[in-house]
């Protein structure tokens, strides 16, 4: 079956721009990245609205936390793992301390994000670095429709915000009516409650693979996209928790610090259950095709098939 490829930059260059229309303190801080982010239709609307910094991250942190301080909404694009390796001190210090409204959208996040293009452009690290910081709000849309929803979302929020996106290949898998709702899981499909999948970000195609196996093999499972991973909908994920009783969660992410852990957190403390967690294990994968390489990396459909397999049979 083909699978309609759209991307996650355009779309949320495209929501950013219809805001600006409407409010004049909309202005994009770049690092280097007005062609990586798809900024060039808002540079060409908006000249005096886009600052270009340079390669120099931390400077551009320090740009927005500036405008912010002025009354500005300043967005920083630029490629996550510069973003939040490089500048984090500044995002810590200078916008989350004071709590500043500063939007950061990271490019290239996860495998898929970066595919081809190595470990030095390819990011999988992002978002636990972000739920370290306190007051950073962190969005992993699944797809572009998703993206462009959660850009609009992010614009809404009060604060620091961390919007998590590709490299502008990400498989489009919700119809474009699809709602989006900040600080909420979404249950896809629920075919019963024999496991729970929790999944976030551009393999939401490889989890509804997964759940749709599942059920030719009997097991009637329940998908759940976890577009908002801080602050987690922990209500949510304990009603889920509460029917299933066990989990798959896969991300493309290290495992450590990621969704899987803030699902795995919340389950320690309100409802402890089996859940095996599905990511990168504290490595860093080769350059290549996308898809060969979340097969490669132990988050291929077979992989959360038999990591639910795995979850159920701990509770019996």
């Amino acid at each position: 079956m083909s699978i309609s490829i759209k991307s996650t930059r355009e779309a949320v260059m495209h929501a950013i721009i219809e805001l600006a229309q409407y409010d004049e303190r909309i202005v994009i801080v770049s690092a280097d990245s007005v062609l990586a982010a798809r900024a060039v239709p808002f540079a060409n609307k908006f000249p005096d609205r886009l600052i270009e910094v340079g390669i120099a991250e931390q400077n551009s942190v320090l740009v927005a936390a500036g405008l912010a301080a002025t009354g500005m909404r300043p967005l920083v694009f630029t490629y996550a793992g510069f973003l939040t390796m490089r500048a984090c001190e500044q995002i810590r210090t200078f916008v989350a301390y004071p709590e500043l409204d500063v939007k950061f959208v990271g490019l290239n996040g996860g495998m898929l994000g970066g595919e081809r293009e190595g470990v030095t452009h390819q990011f999988y690290e992002d978002v636990g670095i972000m739920r370290a910081i306190p007051g950073v709000k962190i969005i992993t849309p699944a797809d572009a429709g998703q993206a462009y929803k959660a850009a609009k979302a992010m614009m809404e929020q009060k604060g620091p915000v961390y919007l998590r996106i590709g490299s502008g290949r990400e498989p489009e898998v919700f119809p474009d009516e699809t709602p989006f709702e900040f600080g909420k899981i979404r249950e896809v499909k629920r075919y019963g409650d024999d496991v729970a999948i929790f999944a976030s970000g551009f393999i939401m195609n490889r989890a509804i693979a997964a759940l749709e196996q599942l059920k030719n093999e009997g097991i009637n499972g329940t998908l759940i996209d976890v577009s908002t991973v801080k602050p987690l909908d922990s209500e949510g994920v304990i009603k889920v928790l509460e029917k299933t009783n066990c989990a798959v969660a896969v991300e493309d992410h290290n495992i450590y610090c990621g969704m899987s852990s803030a699902v795995c957190e919340v389950a320690s403390s309100y409802h402890p259950c089996p859940i095996v967690r599905l990511g990168l294990r504290d490595i860093y994968p080769r350059s290549g095709h996308a898809d060969k390489l979340l097969d490669a990396y132990g988050l291929s459909v077979k992989d959360i098939v038999d990591g639910a397999k795995q979850a159920m049979a701990k509770i019996k």
